[in-house]
């Protein structure tokens, strides 16, 4: 009998971290991006 390695479950684990890490990134992103012109913002009212 052969048992052969279902390739499928590590493609849709390979798209779950690269979409999730995607996501991390795009949120990250935005939260420095907030914090830059939040300071940006104070620095303009001195």
């Amino acid at each position: 009998m052969r048992e052969a390695m279902d390739p499928w479950t590590f493609v849709l684990a390979s798209y779950a971290i690269g979409v999730g890490a995607t996501a991390a990134m795009v949120g990250w992103s935005l939260v420095t991006m907030k914090r830059a012109e939040k300071r940006r913002d104070e620095a303009r009212k001195r």
